[in-house]
């Protein structure tokens, strides 16, 4: 009895394997050209009552956990106007798809398979920062592993908004946010996690091209669970692309035409003031940074919510050139047309020419007036020269007069009949007397011109070099600065 029920059971399992190997050969039981085709049977097998539009759990109190990846491949676009970020990134997400199992041994030791994707349940990961549908190739197949698990590994162009900073351009870092999550589904049907741990995914750079304008820092993850409503919650997966401009063309283009510029307006104020080629040169200076300006002007990236510092340097570039200029122009109207010049008043003297050049060290101020000094003792000298011929002149008539006298007086002794006396000074004699007396009026204002005209121009050259060295301390403050700024953004 006993064996007889041993015999029964062992009937009964050897029953079960073969209806068990019928129903897999009845939906592989393909004929023909596909008779004896393995993964033609696993596909038929695994899409055998499937249904892709259910989540695939078959308890839906579990949540299906979908672990996602990125992988930074190339940096296409940074807008700044329009705030828009264009990348070229390697996505991977994969989830346990429990309806799709399978047992290698009964398909030739297959333990993988790729179907289509248009066949299986694919979970609604968004990013909620696309703001364009980019030009992604696509792929139509994922893989599918015996015990359930699915991969779906592509490439996607990513347009996001993102919000540029570029007060520091061409010195700038970005960062932008790339937010993954289920558009619909709450965290109780899918959940989101990292395939890789975040230390990992920082510091990978591996298949990022390494040529164009900016420089992939790293990649940072947060996870995040939200509500809208306080009601249902969302898993959120947000990577932050860090990335950095590369400075270089900017500085070459930008930074060093304007550098030399200035410098070029600094060796200007060495040009002698009186003379008109500081006014041409700087004016020169002037309309060649506006055509530089001009140029450079669709290089610079141009929003609503800001100006780059490199624009503001620009500005104030400009600015000084023209109080450059304003400057030189006021110096050549003190060292030109003097003979209009109302005299030095004497709080000027005291403060320019006696204070000033004690305090700030300017030497041998009267070193730069040599020149019409000289000028002025030949004037001296022509002046004495003409006043000895006027005292001699003047001699010359009142000897002529004593003379015609004592003659008048012997022939007022001698009874003789004269003619009646005459003015004692001739009416030649008169007007030579009225021409010298004009002409020396004349050289002495013409001296007191010169005179005023002297210290008018060591108040222009005192404050000249004052000028100077203020515009220097402001280029060399500003200069430095900025170069501070720009060197620590550099290394951060």
């Amino acid at each position: 009895m006993r064996l007889s029920s041993a015999w029964t059971g062992l009937v009964l399992l050897l029953i079960h394997g073969a209806s068990k190997a019928c129903a897999v050969k009845k939906l592989g039981g393909s004929t023909g050209r596909f008779a004896n085709a393995t993964l033609v049977r696993l596909s038929e097998f695994l899409s055998a009552g499937y249904k892709k539009g259910v989540r695939p759990v078959k308890d839906w109190r579990t949540s299906t956990i979908v672990a996602i990846d990125l992988m930074v491949y190339s940096i296409l676009n940074v807008d700044e106007k329009n705030q828009v970020l264009t990348t070229y990134v390697w996505y991977r997400q994969s989830w346990t798809d429990e309806f799709l199992v399978w047992n290698p041994e009964d398909f030739d030791e297959v333990k993988q398979v790729s179907i289509p994707t248009a066949n299986v349940w694919v979970p609604d990961i968004l990013i909620n920062e696309f703001v364009d549908v980019g030009k992604s190739p696509d792929i139509p197949y994922v893989y599918v592993t015996h015990d359930g698990q699915v991969r779906n590994y592509k490439p996607i162009q990513v347009v996001t908004a993102c919000t540029l900073n570029i007060y520091n351009f061409p010195f700038d870092v970005q960062k932008c946010s790339l937010t993954f999550q289920s558009w619909l589904h709450t965290i109780d049907d899918i959940n989101i996690t990292l395939i890789r741990s975040p230390e990992k995914l920082r510091d990978d750079k591996s298949v990022f091209m390494n040529q164009g304008e900016w420089e992939l820092l790293y990649i940072l993850s947060n996870y995040k669970i939200f509500s809208v409503d306080n009601d249902d919650y969302y898993a959120e997966m947000k990577f932050h692309v860090v990335i950095r401009r590369r400075p270089l063309f900017y500085t070459v283009n930008l930074l060093l035409p304007s550098i030399f510029l200035m410098v070029m307006d600094i060796v200007g104020f060495y040009l002698p003031p009186d003379s008109g080629e500081r006014v041409s040169f700087k004016i020169t200076l002037l309309l060649g940074y506006s055509v530089f300006l001009i140029i450079v002007s669709d290089t610079l990236p141009a929003t609503a919510i800001g100006t780059p510092l490199i624009g503001v340097y620009f500005v104030v570039c400009m600015a000084l050139l023209v109080i450059s200029l304003t400057e030189t122009v006021l110096i050549v109207r003190l060292v030109h047309k003097q003979d209009l010049q109302p005299p030095v008043p004497h709080w000027v003297k005291y403060l320019v020419l006696e204070r000033a050049p004690v305090l700030f060290c300017i030497n041998n101020k009267y070193r730069l007036c040599s020149k019409l000094s000289s000028q002025a003792s030949d004037l001296g000298h022509y002046k004495d020269n003409n006043y000895g011929t006027a005292q001699c002149a003047l001699h010359h008539t009142c000897e002529l007069g004593r003379r015609l006298s004592q003659q008048d007086r012997e022939a007022g002794m001698l009874g003789l009949r004269l003619p009646p006396p005459r003015d004692n000074t001739p009416p030649v004699m008169d007007n030579i007397l009225q021409e010298v007396t004009a002409i020396r009026h004349f050289l002495e204002k013409r001296d007191r011109c010169r005179e005023v005209a002297k210290e008018w121009l060591q108040v222009g050259y005192v404050l000249d070099v004052l000028l100077f060295r203020v515009y220097l301390v402001a280029v060399v403050a500003y200069s430095i600065t900025l170069g501070t700024l720009w060197s620590v953004w550099q290394v951060a």
